[in-house]
């Protein structure tokens, strides 16, 4: 493959492509000037599908809920619960994705006249997934009905627990399923190994799940005659949590995700959920949130209750009908992502420094004592953007049981390698999908462990970082880093996972002034290309890095390319677009 620009090599070491399609090689029907039937056809949108795409919704992209196994069976199990008033708890994961699907089933089950109970475990005294004795303890309260969400696919023994107790269990998940399933009532998971056509939707997040059981739910109540005389929830109105629950699980964008995003963030911008406008507030947002927003500012914040405070808060947050709660719920969230964010630092500094110690090797994988369990996802994702490796960060308690988190990078199935691990012996627990994964290990396998990884998925590995390039959309002069050009490609959106963000070269330019910003260690410039045309860009985290280094000292008399994502500016008087840059390279 040619390289844009020439550029074999940057100054991160990799060579520009182009994404999808090279620019001299494209269908001949395609018009050069319209930017969105780029952007969409190089994320690999069918041509025939192009309109569906530009303007997502829910009504192109949504399945039957009946082609998943078991979703019709809970259906009418949970319809039944709605009309004889049972009592049903909902068990949750406490993260975004968790939070979000409980706090739609409740939602949904409030607007049919039934008051279910939220509970989501706490992350250091309880773990992952339902235990058998939290479920009896539901069941000894009155439930009748658990509906687990974003969790239950491996909850082997606690499932039986509450069978033999006597209380129905649904589980709704999106996790790797194993081939054997837990007994439950119903298991609805598009990623269960007897999938057919459901399978389809196995890059679904579990809030995605969620709305399809709820739809589910309504037209099998429907069906029974129960909204003669009563309104019929509009399960449409629950689409924010869908979309924000979504984007923070780093689902991929593609497909029916790609409705439920754009059309959740419309939603989201009517501000009809009380708890989710008091956290827009809470994040500072002055304009309607955008996808970015999601992932950035509103999703930590909803994590930071699981991570480092009370487990509970998102859902209560997300369901309370109270305007001064949900301010409460909100400033003490944002309180504790800042909290979040000092841990987080403290801990990535201590993983970077043992990671120096473990080698080059495929899949990083780091333990230690004292660090909290509640930040080691987010430090294994910043290891795996910095080293572009799998990572798996591990917090040993003082029993020398660890508990992990793992984040892998695209062409690499992590979660598919733990489960193995998990059927070998070396783990005491683990799961999860494609690009994450949880494990709890005792302190003696960690060596084995690393091991069976570095085995098991070093060729992967290697071959996933060989074919590592910058995928380029398109190429611009300095001036065309405009509001304009941002404009006309956030109409190809939502972006996310799945569904990159465009990515433009830009120069060639000249650093005008540079220097370091934040306690992050951003890379702020001004640059400007021979005409006098420029703009502001920021390399973020990459102070200490190679490109931070080439960007600071740049001599005023050598030309750039620079690379990454044309945002708009928002804190200025006037409104600008500026660079996040992502590589650069001499054009001289």
């Amino acid at each position: 493959m040619s390289a844009v620009l020439n550029i074999q090599r940057s100054i991160l070491g990799q060579p520009w492509h182009w994404r999808g399609l090279a620019a001299d090689a494209r269908d001949p029907d395609f018009a050069p000037d319209d930017i969105v039937t780029q952007l969409l056809l190089t994320r690999g949108c069918p041509r025939e599908g192009l309109d569906d795409h530009r303007a997502p919704s829910i009504r192109a992209f949504m399945p039957d809920p009946s082609i998943f196994r078991d979703m019709d069976k809970a259906a009418e199990r949970i319809a039944d619960a709605v009309e004889a008033r049972e009592q049903v708890a909902i068990f949750g994961d406490y993260d975004v994705d968790g939070a979000t699907s409980a706090a739609l089933l409740i939602l949904l089950l409030r607007d049919l006249g039934l008051e279910a109970r939220a509970y989501i475990p706490d992350r250091l005294m309880e773990g992952y997934g339902p235990s058998g004795e939290a479920l009896v303890r539901l069941h000894q309260a009155g439930a009748s009905l658990i509906v687990t969400v974003d969790c239950g696919a491996q909850a082997f023994e606690a499932l039986q627990m509450a069978k033999d107790s006597g209380v129905d269990v649904i589980v709704c998940d999106h996790h790797k399923c194993a081939a054997e399933l837990p007994v439950a009532h119903s298991v609805i998971n598009p990623n269960r190994l007897d999938e057919t056509e459901g399978a389809a939707h196995g890059h679904l997040a579990a809030v995605g799940v969620a709305f399809l059981l709820g739809a589910a739910l309504i037209r099998t109540l429907r069906a029974r005659g129960w909204f003669e005389g009563r309104a019929e929830p509009r399960l449409i109105d629950l689409l924010d949590l869908v979309a924000l629950g979504t984007v923070a699980d780093v689902a991929a964008l593609k497909g029916l995700n790609r409705a439920f995003v754009a059309q959740g963030l419309k939603v989201m911008g009517q501000r009809r959920n009380i708890g989710m406008n008091a956290l827009i507030e809470a994040s500072r947002l002055t304009r309607a949130p955008t996808c970015t927003d999601l992932g950035f500012a509103l999703g930590p914040r909803i994590n930071a209750g699981g991570r480092v405070g009370r487990s509970d808060l998102g859902v209560r947050l997300l369901t309370t009908r109270d305007p001064e709660e949900a301010r409460a719920i909100a400033a003490e969230l944002d309180l504790l992502n800042e909290e979040r964010r000092a841990i987080e630092g403290e801990v990535q500094f201590a993983a970077e420094q043992l990671c120096l110690a473990k080698g080059n090797r495929a899949v990083v994988v780091i333990a230690s004592r004292g660090w909290h369990a509640g930040v080691i996802g987010i430090v294994a994702g910043r290891l795996k953007e910095k080293l572009g490796r799998p990572a798996i960060v591990i917090a040993l308690d003082e029993a020398g049981i660890g508990k992990g988190s793992g984040r892998s990078i695209p062409g690499v199935d992590l979660g598919a390698a733990v489960l193995a691990a998990k059927d070998a012996g070396l783990l005491h627990a683990g799961g999860g999908h494609a690009m994450a994964c949880g494990v709890t290990i005792a302190e003696a396998e960690l060596d084995a462990f690393a091991d069976f990884l570095e085995e098991r998925l070093a060729g992967r590995v290697t071959a996933a970082m060989g074919e590592r390039a910058l995928l380029l959309d398109a190429v611009l002069a300095p001036g065309g880093v405009n509001p304009e050009l941002v404009t006309a490609m956030d109409a190809g959106g939502p972006y996310g996972m799945g569904w990159p963000a465009p990515r433009v070269a830009a120069g060639p330019l000249r650093v005008i002034k540079a220097d370091v910003v934040g306690s992050g260690g951003h890379v702020r410039l001004v640059v400007a290309g021979e005409d006098g045309r420029g703009f502001k860009a920021v390399a973020f985290r990459h102070a200490e890095t190679e490109l931070g280094a080439a960007l600071l000292s740049a001599p005023r008399h050598r030309q750039l390319w620079l690379a990454g994502r044309a945002k708009i500016d928002d804190w200025g008087s006037r409104r600008a677009a500026e660079l996040h840059i992502e590589d650069a390279a001499w054009a001289d």
